[in-house]
């Protein structure tokens, strides 16, 4: 046997598919979905599965069905309680896209690790488990984290949002009406949140209905496999146009000799970069041209939005870590800001307490000055609140002590979105997505 099995090619080839860049999406939902299980049968099918993972799980399996979730449980902790604990990333391709999968936790106290795969995805599929679900009662009832995994995305502004209904293949018999019910309610749940929804697919994980093939049960479904639907979603991409905005991730030196040269190495942003640009620095807010441009080692000659380059001035600046470059005269700065406050701590957010918060690579101490509201996920009502609950969702007031140049996050993935730290126990307490500055 090969030490990897031959990739997928059945499908016919489409050329313009083969120009799209590597979709990066999650996976979410509530514990016991299927996540797991529904990855291990793309990676399954799509023959992605490296010989001796194979031989492994038939050899655990000892004769009965595969458990094409412990593709991705890594974690022994994982495998002995059938949870998924961490975000566990996988990569596959077909003859038509690459792919890099997120599994992302469904406890709820694994709520950050979701969000950590969600800030970086281009689509979201949010399962479904329909044996959890009373679907013959009218609206169906949808669980709080299939919700609360829904919201979350789209506050993290993931471009293409998709729910996969899974386990029809345990009602077989009743499965368009089961499908239909639950559809109407995430189609209602949806259009109440603002959610646009790129598709609504009703699959068996465990069978593989749906998932790379058509199910030939299902005669009554007539549109896209997931699979299909993941070829067609387009990836994120940061805007390339207007002013550029890059911050500084690391500072290093090149050239031999008395006078090495330093360059400032950083993912943009967003707008573009070219040899002979003037730029501005902040905070210092003291301007350089442009004299070298690199990317990936190489010199080049203009660098865009989404791509990391390392930027060499025609003159000495004092620049480190956390500074800014920019367009002169475009990037504001203030201390103070309204944002969405995705809380992730089980110690609640508190009005007046000073947090550290990280904003590009520059970490300042802030604090929440007001609360304005809490989201109740499941009436999607704003209420008073005076703090903010573990895996609660609120709008805030925030302050810190040192001018940002922060955007809305709507605009800016980077410029808007900053984490908040517990100075005490060091923990990851929240996520921080900018409304107005």
């Amino acid at each position: 046997m090969s030490a990897v099995l031959q990739q997928i090619d059945t499908a016919p080839v489409d050329t313009g598919a083969q120009t799209h860049r590597a979709l990066r999406f999650l996976t979410a939902g509530s514990v016991d979905d299927g996540k797991s299980t529904l990855i291990g049968r793309l990676l399954f099918d799509s023959r992605a599965i490296l010989a001796d993972q194979l031989d492994a799980l038939e050899r655990r399996a000892a004769g009965s069905a595969i458990d094409l979730s412990l593709l991705t449980d890594g974690l022994e902790a994982e495998r002995e309680q059938g949870i998924t604990i961490d975000v566990a990333y996988r990569y596959f391709a077909t003859r038509q896209r690459k792919f890099i999968i997120a599994d992302a936790p469904g406890h709820e106290q694994y709520t950050r690790n979701m969000v950590t795969a969600a800030a970086g995805s281009d689509a979201a599929v949010v399962l479904v488990d329909i044996t959890k679900l009373d679907w013959r009662q009218q609206p169906v009832k949808l669980l709080p984290q299939t919700r609360r995994h829904a919201l979350l995305a789209q506050l993290l502004r993931v471009p293409s949002i998709v729910f996969a209904v899974n386990k029809l293949d345990a009602i077989d018999a009743e499965a368009r009406a089961a499908f239909d019910a639950v559809r109407a309610s995430l189609e209602a749940f949806a259009a109440q949140a603002g959610i646009e929804v790129a598709g609504i697919v009703p699959v068996s994980a465990l069978r593989g209905d749906n998932v790379t093939a058509a199910s030939p049960v299902w005669t009554w479904y007539a549109g896209p496999t997931l699979l299909e639907l993941l070829h067609a979603l387009p990836a994120a991409d940061e805007r390339h146009d207007g002013a550029l905005s890059v911050p500084v991730q690391y500072v290093a030196k090149i050239g031999d000799g008395a006078n090495p040269k330093r360059i400032f190495w950083g993912r943009i942003a967003h707008g573009r970069v070219r040899v002979g640009d003037t730029v501005q620095v902040f905070p210092s807010g003291q301007q350089a041209q442009v004299a070298e441009l690199r990317r990936a080692g190489e010199p080049v000659d203009v660098v865009e939005a989404g791509q990391s380059a390392g930027l060499v001035l025609d003159r000495e600046l004092d620049i480190s870590r956390g500074d800014w470059f920019s367009t002169p005269g475009t990037l504001g700065s203030t201390q103070r800001f309204t944002a969405t406050l995705a809380w992730l701590d089980t110690e609640a957010a508190q009005i007046g307490r000073k947090y550290w918060v990280r904003h590009g690579h520059r970490w300042v101490q802030a604090r929440i000055t007001a609360i304005d509201s809490r989201r109740d996920i499941h009436t999607l009502e704003d209420h008073e609140a005076h703090e903010l609950g573990v895996n609660e969702i609120g709008r805030v007031q925030i302050e810190t002590q040192a001018p940002l140049p922060v955007e809305a996050y709507l605009e800016n993935r980077v410029g808007g979105a900053l984490i908040v730290v517990d100075p005490a126990s060091n923990r990851t307490s929240g996520a921080l997505l900018v409304s107005q500055a």
